[in-house]
């Protein structure tokens, strides 16, 4: 019990007390969030995820992710200009954009949101995908986001998993597509009873006991890096820890906690991984071992090695990127209520689309290559 505890012990008083301003700041930002994501779904999929789709899915592609990525904007933003949460980039020095897949560990609901400030800095805020569970993708209008971005659902069942891995991450091994895939391998957040349980399934099974992370699952690591090695840059591996708690969803919003956020990064070159399985398996677990005693020394030091490898957001280009989405937005909105008929009957179907298109799995594929395929068939 004491070593589970052990991160928690880095708890103190909160970031800041929840006062009705917070919530109220939080509130306003999160229907802000909300309406601009539903207006860049409904305005910009048609062309760029559908229309564009028929003809290239690269340039599909490239502009969902710039559309998506001035919408992802808001998020650090918030986190770092409006919360003041200080987020502190330690260890090495990665480079602009980069093709990679990231792996990092999973302290708390919300670690997936953090990797945004890492992807802005680095010019990769529109690529960045993640390997999540398939219920998040049933979310009304994020989950319509999360399916238009191609996000990978799982079920975290490797029966049920593996084939719907294989397909989404055939689809990514073009070099010219932009992609930072994120993938947490301990396939939960981490709590004291996973904790415990994990610990008890590795001194069961001969594996090392971990204090602060839990056992990874090594199956859909490899079968990333199995699919993509030859398209990949580099793997980031990336530890994260907080100060004072770790932070909810609603202590994100609220600006309430962290008060900082560590993140320790190695850029690892993909030679430097072994391609057979096995030993794949066990330079993650080695991975695991290692982000656990960062996490040890976190906890005595108060930080990561080699801080500051990283500089602070522009305040002046967070705010230019804020003003524009709010003006799109504000002008589809006009449009939707003081335009025309046509406006309205074009989100209605656009609604329709998207809601169908996350329910059935719909993806619209090139023109060129059906005819292709059809003429190919025929000859056959």
């Amino acid at each position: 019990m004491e070593v589970c505890q052990s991160l928690n012990s880095m708890k103190g008083l909160k970031h800041f007390p929840l006062t009705p301003f917070r919530i109220f700041r939080g509130l306003i930002c999160f229907l802000v969030f909300l309406s601009t994501a539903f207006m860049f779904l409904v305005y910009f999929v048609p062309p760029a995820a559908v229309v564009l789709r028929l003809f290239s899915v690269h340039y599909s592609r490239k502009s969902v992710c710039f559309l998506f990525g001035l919408w992802l904007g808001l998020w650090p933003f918030l986190f770092e200009k409006i919360n003041k949460t200080t987020v502190i980039f330690c260890g090495d020095r990665v480079p602009a954009k980069e093709r990679v897949l990231l792996i990092a560990n999973h302290r708390t609901e919300v670690d997936w949101m953090y990797l945004w400030d890492l992807a802005l800095r680095k010019g990769c805020l529109g690529y960045i995908k993640y390997v999540l569970k398939s219920s998040l993708m049933k979310l009304p209008i994020f989950g319509w986001g999360f399916r238009v971005l191609e996000f990978v659902p799982v079920e975290r069942k490797w029966e049920l998993d593996q084939s719907v891995m294989q397909q989404m991450l055939s689809t990514y091994s073009d070099r010219n597509d932009p992609l930072w895939l994120a993938v947490f391998p301990e396939g939960t957040d981490y709590t004291e009873q996973k904790c415990k349980r994990s610990q008890k399934y590795a001194a069961e099974n001969g594996l090392p006991v971990l204090k602060n992370v839990l056992l990874p699952k090594t199956r859909g690591f490899y079968a990333c890096l199995e699919t993509l090695r030859t398209s990949l840059d580099a793997v980031y591996d990336v530890t994260i820890a907080y100060k004072n708690q770790c932070p909810t969803f609603l202590d994100n919003l609220f600006g309430v906690d962290p008060s900082e956020v560590h993140m320790h990064i190695r850029r690892i070159p993909l030679k430097e991984i072994p391609k057979s399985e096995n030993e794949a398996a066990d330079w993650l677990m080695n991975a695991f071992l290692f982000k656990d005693q960062l996490l040890s020394d976190f906890i005595t030091d108060g930080q990561f090695p080699h801080q500051g490898t990283e500089g602070e957001l522009s305040t002046s280009k967070c705010l230019a990127n804020c003003g524009v989405v709010i003006a799109l937005t504000g002008w589809f909105m006009y449009l939707t209520i003081c335009s025309s008929i046509w406006f309205k009957v074009y989100v209605g179907l656009a609604c329709i689309y998207l809601a169908s298109a996350s329910y059935f799995d719909i993806r619209p594929s090139p023109v060129l290559g059906t005819i292709k395929e059809m003429l190919q068939r025929k000859n056959v």
